[in-house]
């Protein structure tokens, strides 16, 4: 059976890992959000949860400065550094990133060891030809180890940065990426247990990515950042391996 990576975020204290590793997940990502502030004990705790089991570790840092990134992996010591940056402007025209993948080529460098994962952003269903994605995923996948596919649309909750939209991506396209790309590709943007085993029917990515719609909600039911519904992963994981069943044998 091919099984199906599970990565959840935003994962940031370490009671909430152990729960999450005993659930089955198979990466855990956690969020850096300030360039100066970027000593955050517990999410090295967090990741150091990871150690001695399958699972692995994701990190995304809220800023590329190189000096300071050198110093979080350092610190943190993940098995993944996840780069997430906003590559096309409002129109889903390519913007000048060069700069991004000279950071990513000298991390590999520096840091061989360490993984690299690139969002490439994908509009959503019905206008996938707003993005270039699989222009955008050839420039970045001699730099790049895996690639996940975010939602576009135009202006991202966090500026500067794709992602946490919980809407999905034309899955199409997602397809084509997994279809073309050398490196594995996991299927973000939208993704919950109530889809989960369509996306993967559909997509057939190495890997998918929650978020959003695994976090718990308040009373108007709203998604809280950075808490999770354990009910909700139990759901996706569970779709998830229902999912891997109708896969072909590697």
């Amino acid at each position: 059976m091919n099984r199906t990576a599970v990565q959840i975020y935003e994962i940031q204290e370490p009671q909430e890992a152990e729960k999450l590793i005993e659930l089955g997940v198979d990466r855990l990502g956690s969020v850096i959000l300030e360039n100066e502030d970027w000593k955050v004990p517990s999410i090295r705790e967090t990741i150091r949860k990871t150690e001695g089991t399958s699972v692995k570790s994701s990190l995304i840092p809220l800023f590329n400065t190189p000096g300071t990134i050198f110093r979080v992996i350092e610190y943190y010591k993940p098995d993944i550094i996840h780069f997430c940056e906003t590559l096309t402007n409002e129109y889903g025209e390519k913007i000048v990133y060069h700069d991004l993948i000279d950071l990513q080529s000298a991390i590999k460098e520096k840091f061989p060891a360490i993984e690299i994962m690139r969002s490439v952003p994908i509009a959503v269903t019905g206008k996938g030809d707003r993005v270039p994605t699989l222009e955008i995923a050839g420039d970045f996948e001699p730099s790049s180890d895996y690639f996940l596919t975010d939602t576009w649309l135009g202006k991202e909750p966090v500026e500067g940065f794709i992602g946490i939209t919980g809407r999905t991506c034309d899955w199409n396209v997602a397809q084509k990426l997994v279809s073309s790309s050398l490196i594995p590709v996991f299927l973000a943007g939208g993704i919950s247990p109530e889809n989960v085993h369509e996306a993967i029917g559909s997509v057939d990515p190495f890997g998918v990515d929650s978020c959003t719609n695994t976090n718990a909600v308040d009373s108007n039911g709203i998604p809280i950042r950075f808490k999770k519904d354990l009910g909700k992963v139990a759901r996706l994981i569970d779709g998830t391996r229902r999912a891997d069943l109708n896969r072909p044998m590697l």
